[in-house]
C-alpha cells in the first residue's frame, strides 16, 4: 500500500509539473507570439536572406514560434534594438557585442562560430591589389583607406589597433579614410580604384568576404572579366579574433534561452544543410560562448575610444 501511494503521489506530483511547464511555456509564448534574429551582413541583404531562410525555418521549429530575420544596415542598429527590446536574438561583431555591453545593454552570448580550422576565430586582414606596387602599410601613406562600419571588430577596431602599434594615426596618415558600410563594400571599393588599401575579414584561404564575393562573380576587371583571388594581395594580418558571438536578450524566460541555444548546437545534426548553408559549407559546429569570454573586447573598444579622442 506504501508502495502504491508513493507512486501515486509521484505521478500526481509529475503531472502537476507537466501542467506547470506547460503552463509556463504558454505564458512566453503569449509574450513572445514572434522572434526577431538581426544580423549585420556581410554580403548584400538579397544574398543574407537566401543564406539565412533555411536556418531560420528549423529554428522557428524547433523554439516553437516564428523567428523572423531582421538584416540590420549596422551595428549601431543592433545595438539600439536590442537596447529597446525589439530584437530578441542578435549576432555581434566581437567589438560590436563590447560597444553593447559597455554602454548598458542587456545581453547575453551563448554561442559563436567554430571555424573551418577548428578554431574559434578568424584575421581581420588588410587586401591591395595585387597588380599595385604597395607591399606593406608603410608604403600607403597619403593613399585612401577603406574601413567597414565604426563598430566592426575586422573592420574597424583591429585595424585601427594594428595601424597604432605602427604609431600610425590613420585619419592623418591616409588622404581619406572611408567607411564603406559593409565588408562586401570594402572590397568593391578596392575592385573599383576608391580606395587603395582595404580592411576585412579573413579566416581561410577559402573562408572570407572576398572567397564569397569571388565564388558569386560580383568582383570584375574593367574590361568585364572575372577577377581571381590572386588579383588581390594580404599585406598585414592581425593577430586571432574571436568570432562573434550570438546573443540573446538577458530577460527572455530561461526556457526560451534554453530552448534556442539547444536549436544553434544542434543544428550541424538535425538540419545539416540549411546549417552548412549558412557558411557554404564551411564552419563545422557552433560552441558554446559567455559574456566573459568577450571581456577583453571590452578592454578593446575602451582603447580605441582613447585613440579616437587623441584624433579629434
Amino acid at each position: 500500500m506504501i508502495n502504491r501511494r508513493f507512486f501515486v503521489a509521484a505521478a500526481a506530483t509529475l503531472a502537476a509539473t507537466t501542467l506547470a511547464t506547460s503552463a509556463f511555456a504558454q505564458d512566453w509564448k503569449a509574450k513572445y507570439p514572434e522572434l526577431t534574429f538581426a544580423i549585420v551582413p556581410a554580403e548584400n541583404a538579397s544574398g543574407v536572406q537566401e543564406r539565412f531562410a533555411p536556418f531560420l525555418s528549423y529554428l522557428s521549429k524547433e523554439v516553437g514560434v516564428p523567428v523572423k530575420l531582421r538584416v540590420a544596415q549596422d551595428y549601431a542598429a543592433v545595438i539600439e534594438g536590442q537596447r529597446a527590446g525589439n530584437i530578441h536574438i542578435a549576432n555581434y561583431g566581437s567589438a560590436s557585442y563590447a560597444r553593447a555591453a559597455l554602454t548598458g545593454v542587456k545581453t547575453e552570448v551563448f554561442a559563436t562560430d567554430v571555424s573551418g580550422n577548428g578554431s574559434k576565430g578568424y584575421y581581420s586582414v588588410f587586401f591591395v591589389l595585387a597588380k599595385s606596387p604597395y607591399q606593406t602599410i608603410e608604403d600607403l601613406k597619403g593613399k585612401n583607406l577603406g574601413l567597414v562600419d565604426p563598430n566592426s571588430t575586422s573592420g574597424n577596431n583591429i585595424p585601427r589597433f594594428v595601424l597604432d602599434r605602427k604609431g600610425i594615426n590613420p585619419d592623418a596618415y591616409f588622404s581619406k579614410v572611408v567607411y564603406a558600410g559593409s565588408h562586401e563594400n570594402a572590397i568593391l571599393a578596392l575592385a573599383q580604384g576608391q580606395v587603395d588599401v582595404a580592411a576585412n575579414q579573413w579566416t581561410s584561404e577559402t573562408d572570407s568576404t572576398l572567397q564569397q564575393m569571388l565564388t558569386k562573380g560580383m568582383l570584375k576587371n574593367a574590361d568585364g572579366s572575372a577577377m581571381k583571388k590572386d588579383d588581390f594581395r594580404i599585406i598585414g594580418k592581425s593577430d586571432e579574433i574571436s568570432n562573434g558571438p550570438y546573443t540573446y536578450l538577458a530577460d527572455l524566460p530561461a526556457d526560451l534561452k534554453a530552448r534556442i541555444a539547444k536549436a544553434f548546437f544542434d543544428a550541424p545534426s538535425k538540419d545539416k544543410s540549411a546549417f552548412d548553408k549558412l557558411s557554404d559549407g564551411q564552419r563545422p559546429a557552433f560552441a558554446p560562448m559567455t559574456n566573459k569570454d568577450y571581456e577583453s573586447y571590452i578592454d578593446l573598444i575602451k582603447f580605441v575610444d582613447t585613440l579616437r579622442k587623441k584624433s579629434s
